[in-house]
């Protein structure tokens, strides 16, 4: 047992014999730690995509419901009333008739 100890700290484990095998063994383990690294890179780029694009949609859900309620005061009768007083139109004094057709036979 401490053999192996003092053979991993002074690093002869790397230069005997069978080093061959170590060697094989720390480069798969360090291929596995780029790939872990560049993973989680991925998944905090992607967080952070998804934080800005959800701001985005609030933004814009903002926009939409000023939007509408902008809209909803233009159609008002009293809004267009006013409007079109100042082209000299008014509503009329006489209320609408409906008009029925008969259908032929």
């Amino acid at each position: 047992m401490k053999k192996s100890i003092y053979s991993v700290l002074r690093g002869t484990f790397l230069i005997s014999d069978d080093s061959f095998k170590n060697w094989r063994f720390i480069i798969f383990l360090s291929f596995l730690a780029i790939i872990m690294i560049a993973s989680s890179h991925s998944a905090d780029r992607k967080v952070y995509e998804i934080a800005q694009l959800n701001e985005e949609v609030k933004e814009l859900r903002s926009a939409f419901v000023d939007g509408r309620s902008k809209l909803m005061k233009l159609k008002m009768e009293s809004t267009v009333i006013k409007k079109l007083v100042d082209k000299g139109l008014s509503p009329s004094d006489i209320p609408p008739k409906k008009i029925k057709v008969k259908p032929q036979n």
